[in-house]
């Protein structure tokens, strides 16, 4: 299977570099996978759980918000905030939750009011 680089960035840092076989994005219009070869695209991503797929291991990372961008390179997701699903949990988990209730109420148009209750969704399973 041929591999994909994959980029993982937010604010704080480069969370992630290298190469995988498949990339799993919550999507503004869904989830959708990535493999090397992907058609170029750029999007948006939506709260929830990224999962990098490398050999037989995933690693879930939740992200809140940011941009997906495919091309003949490879992927880069810029993730307003980024955090293994393994660490979400004590102040961690109470600071993503206060940042996407915060972000609910203030969501003005219907579309930032989807993408700001499935960030409270997505939160609310941990």
């Amino acid at each position: 299977m041929a591999k994909l680089m994959f980029h993982l960035v937010s604010p704080a840092s480069e969370f992630f570099s290298g190469e995988v076989d498949q990339v799993n994005i919550p999507g503004a219009d869904g989830d959708f996978g990535v493999l090397a070869n992907h058609t170029p695209l750029m999007t948006s991503v939506d709260s929830g759980v990224l999962v990098v797929i490398n050999g037989g291991d995933e690693q879930r990372i939740y992200v809140s918000g940011g941009f997906a961008e495919i091309t003949a390179n490879g992927l880069t997701v810029l993730a307003e905030f980024a955090l293994p699903e393994a660490e979400l949990k004590g102040e961690a988990l109470a600071h993503a939750k206060e940042r996407a209730e915060t972000s609910l109420k203030l969501a003005d148009t219907p579309a930032a009011i989807i993408s700001a209750q499935r960030a409270v969704d997505a939160l609310a399973a941990y």
